[in-house]
């Protein structure tokens, strides 16, 4: 077997996503709750412009999710057990096997809602990489990893960002060491070369962090060039960690051994909410079958910049930015709470 993910550029056969459920995520103001499932259900009905979904609900949600999400509109509805709901992350990394046409692996990272923190519902979306596989008709390809889809980001010939405060976080994956988790990614991925990034921005710390996943920091738009998120007011303490990051990343080459095209995606202006300087970053956007799916923070000028550099990024590709900011006041974006599954050649 020869296992590789795809660039998320790739083509698609469509798009896996949770329905949001009562629980700590979601909150306890009724506001609040009603504000996550239209989140969540106009980032369904974005995709779906473009590429079918399939969402996953809990059996608690159904009504709710069918009544919002509709019914004909290339969302289709399965029920399973759910306690958390950012799919990118308990889901299954969907693969394909190069020495076997028409086979659709999925990775089954084991899930510990993000390093086992006190506050996490975890056990149910745990088993949902399972499920998902089944449902897909992939074979599955188990690992010990502890990881998480928003961990990782590949360029589809060899290359996978990561960072060293995730897959080697002592509450993850207490005995890892970077020569174990690069030889899970060559496995499970097809990589051959893992760019090491030594943190994530300053929000994802926070106790409903996720200790500096990569999706929302950098992402490789095509061989050779990278999406980096830039903070560029220094009152902002993000401004220091993205200038280093990018200071590491121009000394880096991908597996092919070219060096990266690097491209800023500047942060809105917006640097605090009630909880702290936010995290809010355009980098943690969807790539769907002829478009993109980006984040939009209420910010007309910063959001319109956002989408020419996305458009430019990804070439005959539309860019629909959809608001995203009761998503990252929960703790991610757009991407986290998706998971392409490719077409299989």
């Amino acid at each position: 077997m020869a296992w590789r993910m795809p660039a998320e550029t790739a083509p698609h056969d469509r798009t896996w996503m949770a329905f949001p459920r009562e629980g700590v995520t979601l909150g306890d103001s009724p506001a609040g709750a009603e504000a996550a499932y239209a989140a969540w259900t106009a980032v369904a009905h974005a995709i779906a412009e473009f590429e079918p979904v399939t969402m996953v609900v809990d059996p608690t949600e159904t009504d709710r999710a069918r009544r919002m999400l509709g019914a004909g509109d290339g969302i289709d509805i399965v029920e399973a057990p759910l306690d958390e709901f950012w799919m990118r992350d308990f889901g299954p990394t969907f693969v394909v096997d190069d020495e076997r046409p028409g086979v659709l692996g999925a990775v089954d990272w084991i899930f510990n809602g993000w390093g086992a923190p006190e506050w996490a519902e975890w056990r149910r979306s745990a088993e949902i990489g399972r499920f998902v596989s089944d449902l897909a008709g992939s074979e599955l390809v188990s690992s010990v990893l502890v990881n998480e889809g928003g961990g990782i980001h590949v360029d589809g010939e060899g290359t996978v960002l990561a960072t060293d405060t995730v897959q080697l976080d002592p509450r993850r994956n207490p005995y890892a060491d970077r020569a174990r988790v690069e030889a899970e990614f060559a496995r499970t991925l097809g990589t051959t070369k893992t760019i090491w990034l030594p943190r994530g921005l300053t929000r994802d710390y926070d106790d409903f962090g996720t200790n500096g996943h990569v999706d929302i920091v950098a992402t490789i738009a095509s061989p050779g060039r990278l999406l980096l998120h830039a903070q560029n007011d220094p009152g902002h303490p993000d401004f220091e960690v993205t200038r280093a990051l990018k200071a590491q990343l121009e000394r880096e080459t991908d597996a092919a051994g070219r060096p990266f095209d690097i491209v800023d995606l500047p942060a809105p202006a917006t640097l605090r909410d009630h909880e702290g300087f936010v995290d809010w970053s355009y980098v943690n956007h969807l790539v769907v079958n002829g478009g993109v799916i980006a984040c939009g923070f209420g910010e007309e000028g910063a959001d319109a910049a956002a989408r020419d550099i996305l458009a430019g990024a990804y070439p005959g590709r539309r860019v629909v930015t959809v608001d995203a900011r009761d998503i990252f006041a929960r703790g991610g974006g757009i991407h986290c709470i998706t998971q392409q599954q490719p077409t299989v050649p």
